[in-house]
């Protein structure tokens, strides 16, 4: 199944997606919409132009587990795309992943606007990898 991840923020909301058999994610562009609504909207029609059965939006959890507003903020996006899509829509613990799409745009040596264009993307990436290995290591990968 295709599962599409967001990496939501105020002004830039990072997408990538997953093929079929659930092996690679691949980040595939950046929402650059401020309107909370529009940007529900954006990411739900790319729900449907992905055929994705499943969303998986990222929650930044405080380091020491707790929820701050930014966590809260992301909780009520997957609360609007789950009004506007017919999948399931999860939330997914995205602790660093920042830092770990910033690491990887280093090794790219990605700089400047290449790099504010594509670090969302990347980063949602970053997520949906974590996820896809959960699932791998529960055995809930579909076939």
């Amino acid at each position: 199944m295709k599962i599409i991840s967001v990496d939501y923020g105020d002004s830039h909301t990072g997408l990538a997606v997953c093929d079929r058999t659930e092996t690679i994610a691949s980040p595939v562009g950046v929402i650059h919409e401020k309107q909370f609504e529009r940007c529900a909207e954006q990411v739900a029609a790319a729900v449907k132009e992905y055929e994705a059965g499943e969303v998986v939006v990222g929650n930044p959890i405080n380091m020491n587990g707790s929820r701050g507003p930014r966590s809260q903020k992301c909780e009520l996006f997957a609360e609007k795309l789950r009004e506007l899509v017919n999948v399931p829509v999860s939330m997914w613990d995205e602790r660093s992943t920042t830092v770990s799409a910033n690491n990887i745009m280093n090794e790219l040596n990605r700089r400047g606007k290449k790099r504010r264009e594509t670090v969302d993307a990347v980063a949602a990436a970053v997520i949906l990898e974590g996820y896809l290995g959960y699932r791998r290591n529960k055995g809930e990968k579909s076939t």
